[in-house]
């Protein structure tokens, strides 16, 4: 409760609006965009008070050893050991698998700069683990944030990214020069497969990158 009339207070005096309804599920990968701030988190922490959304998220598995550890996982971290074998994807789809309840959130675009590619993380975790994809937003321009649809993602990528694409064009971050493109690495290597593989050399380069 005391959660839910923070998160209110600090959207009131902020002038924000918001849009959509909590999901349903028990259990799917939330992804926020556009990210070019640090001014996004406490928006989205907010947001997620409000919405009375449970939000985890990860964390290389050092932080949670510290005398801050407890606080981290209270606060929603999740340790993950990124030299493990089979890596951050397969660790989340394990915890998908054994938890009941779970809403991860995940960076899709991995930091607040203009990149040219999407972290491709949220599609495979999502994928490994069955579970839809939530899309939720910031658009700075309009004051206005929220959830909105959710994606159940069927393996074809460019599909599947031309939906996310339309979703949060016009869209506008805090910083609109640090927008970048929605696409993943994954569509580029589709791309040149198609086209013959002319060029093996970039379709290897862009698939070492994925």
């Amino acid at each position: 409760m005391f959660k839910r009339s923070l998160g209110k207070a600090f959207l009131r005096v902020a002038g924000w609006k918001m849009e959509g309804e909590r999901p349903r599920e028990a259990r799917y990968v939330i992804i926020a965009a556009p990210h070019t701030s640090n001014w996004d988190m406490p928006f989205m922490l907010a947001m997620a008070f409000v919405y009375d959304i449970p939000v985890r998220w990860m964390g290389k598995h050092t932080l949670f050893e510290g005398p801050f550890g407890a606080f981290f996982r209270l606060m929603g971290g999740m340790p993950i050991v990124r030299h493990r074998a089979g890596g951050v994807v397969e660790q989340m789809v394990e915890h998908f698998e054994n938890e009941p309840s779970l809403v991860l959130m995940v960076p899709a675009e991995g930091t607040r700069s203009h990149v040219d590619y999407w972290k491709s993380g949220f599609y495979h975790i999502a994928r490994g683990a069955d579970v839809p994809v939530c899309l939720s937003y910031l658009d700075f321009g309009k004051k206005v944030g929220g959830i909105g649809p959710m994606i159940r993602l069927s393996g074809d990528i460019r599909a599947d990214m031309d939906k996310i694409r339309a979703f949060y064009e016009g869209k506008e971050g805090f910083c609109p020069e640090n927008v970048g493109e929605i696409r993943l690495r994954e569509e580029d290597v589709e791309q040149y497969v198609e086209d013959g593989a002319e060029a093996p050399d970039v379709v290897d380069r862009l698939a070492g990158n994925l």
